[in-house]
C-alpha cells in the first residue's frame, strides 16, 4: 500500500486531493498546523478512529516554519509521495505579512526538500510542489505555458517563485523526483471565504435571501483561468506517476473576467445584473428579477440550466417569502471599493496546459458554468440555515443579527 503525506491537508485542495488518494487504495498522512485544530471541516468526514482497524487516514502536528518538527514526521511516515499544499496562499494578505510569506512558502518547500535528502530517502520518495500561476504576473505573453518567463507582482509570487526553483535545483543537484504543479485558478464549494470566487458566491447567496446587502469588488476586468479543484488534484497525482519527473502548467484554457463571473453566479439565484458608470465609480444594479424561486426552495434551474434537486427544508417559505421583500429592481446590489485592488495588478492570467494534456493525459471535466452553480447552490444552502435561526430569534455566531 502506498504512503502519502500532504501538508496543508485542511485546505481546499488538501481536503480534495485525500479523499483521492484514499479512493485509490493509499494510506494517507496529512499535516495539520496547532493553529487549525478548529478549522478541520473539510476532512472530518474522512476520521477514522485510530483504534479500528485497517485506519487509511491519520492526522499530524506541524508547520513548514518548523524543520525539526517536518523531519521527524516524514522519518515517522516514511512516505512514498509528499505533496506540499500548505502555504500563505492569499495575494491580498501576502503584502501585509510577507516575512511570514517567505518563510512560509518559500523557506518551507526547503525545508521539506532537505528533510528527504538529510533521511536519505531521494531514491524513492516522489515530491509535488504546489506552484501558482501568479509565477507570471506580469505577463510577457498569453496564454502562459511552461516557457513562459515569470515575473511575480506580489510577496506571495515571489515567494512561490523561489519555491518553484529549489525544487528544481534539488531535482537536478540530487536526482529526486520533484515536480512543480503550475496550476492556475481553481475553486469549489469548499474554498476559503476569502477568495474572491468563494466571497462572490456566498455574497450572492446572502444578498438572495436578504441576509446581505452589497457584495464589495475591487478589479471588475481582471481576468482568470478558473478551473475546479477537484480537476486539479487528479493532475498532481498524475504528475508523481510518470517515469521521470517534470513540470506543468494545469489550467482549462479559458479566460473569464471577475464582471462575467458575478453575473453568472446572480443568473443562478434568477437575478440579472447591469453595470453602470466607470472605474471604482461602477455599480452592479439588479435589472431583473426571475419569477421562479430561489434554488434553496428547489424550485428554479441552477446556471447550466439543469433542474435543481427539491429541498424540503424548514425555511423554504421563509426563504422565498424574504427574498421576495429583500430584492428589488433597481438596487444596487455590487460596488466597487477601492480598497481591495492589489499594490501590484495582475490585469489576466490564462494557461496553456497542452503539455499536461499531451504527457499526463489529463484533461479538465468540470466546466466554468457547473463549477459556479455548484458554489452558488452550497452557499445557498448554509445561507438558507443561516436565515432560518434569525428569524427563530437566534444569533449566527461571528456575524451580525441586524
Amino acid at each position: 500500500m502506498k504512503k502519502a503525506l500532504i501538508t496543508g491537508i485542511t485546505g481546499q485542495d488538501g481536503a480534495y486531493l485525500a479523499e483521492f488518494l484514499l479512493g485509490k487504495g493509499y494510506e494517507v498522512h496529512g499535516i495539520k498546523r496547532r493553529s487549525s485544530s478548529l478549522n478541520t471541516g473539510r476532512v472530518d468526514h474522512l476520521y477514522q478512529d485510530p483504534h479500528e482497524e485497517n485506519v487509511r487516514f491519520f492526522m499530524h502536528y506541524g508547520d513548514l516554519t518548523d524543520a525539526t518538527n517536518l523531519i521527524r514526521i516524514v522519518q515517522e511516515v516514511q512516505p512514498d509521495e509528499i505533496y506540499n499544499l500548505a502555504a500563505q496562499s492569499h495575494v491580498m494578505v501576502s503584502f501585509e505579512t510577507a516575512e511570514y510569506t517567505a518563510n512560509a512558502d518559500a523557506l518551507g518547500t526547503l525545508r521539506l526538500l532537505e528533510a528527504i535528502r538529510i533521511l536519505d530517502m531521494t531514491d524513492h520518495v516522489r515530491f509535488y510542489q504546489a506552484s501558482t500561476s501568479e509565477l507570471f504576473g506580469k505577463v510577457q505573453s498569453v496564454p502562459q505555458n511552461e516557457k513562459t518567463p515569470f515575473y511575480p507582482r506580489s510577496p506571495y509570487g515571489v515567494a512561490k517563485l523561489y519555491g518553484y526553483w529549489i525544487c528544481v535545483n534539488y531535482r537536478e543537484a540530487y536526482n529526486m523526483f520533484a515536480c512543480n504543479g503550475i496550476l492556475f485558478n481553481h475553486e469549489s464549494p469548499i474554498r476559503g471565504e476569502t477568495f474572491v470566487s468563494r466571497k462572490i458566491t456566498r455574497a450572492v447567496a446572502r444578498i438572495k435571501l436578504g441576509l446581505q446587502k452589497k457584495l464589495y469588488l475591487g478589479n471588475l476586468d481582471a481576468k482568470r483561468d478558473w478551473g475546479h479543484a477537484k480537476d486539479f488534484v487528479r493532475a498532481m497525482w498524475l504528475m508523481l506517476q510518470q517515469k521521470k519527473p517534470d513540470d506543468y502548467v494545469v489550467a482549462t484554457g479559458e479566460s473569464h473576467s471577475v464582471r462575467e463571473f458575478v453575473e453568472l453566479a446572480f443568473r443562478g439565484v434568477g437575478v440579472e445584473i447591469q453595470w453602470k458608470g466607470k472605474g471604482v465609480k461602477e455599480v452592479g444594479i439588479i435589472s431583473k428579477i426571475s419569477g421562479q424561486r430561489s434554488a434553496v426552495s428547489g424550485q428554479e434551474k441552477n446556471a447550466i440550466g439543469r433542474a435543481v434537486k427539491p429541498r424540503r427544508l424548514k425555511s423554504d417559505a421563509i426563504a422565498s417569502d424574504f427574498s421576495e421583500r429583500a430584492l428589488r429592481a433597481g438596487d444596487v446590489a455590487v460596488e466597487v471599493d477601492p480598497g481591495y485592488f492589489r499594490p501590484t495588478e495582475v490585469d489576466e492570467l490564462l494557461g496553456d496546459a497542452s503539455k499536461a494534456r499531451r504527457v499526463l493525459g489529463w484533461e479538465p471535466r468540470i466546466s466554468f458554468e457547473e463549477m459556479v452553480s455548484s458554489m452558488v447552490k452550497t452557499d445557498l444552502e448554509e445561507a438558507s440555515r443561516d436565515q432560518l435561526c434569525r428569524e427563530s430569534g437566534f444569533k449566527v455566531v461571528g456575524q451580525s443579527n441586524e
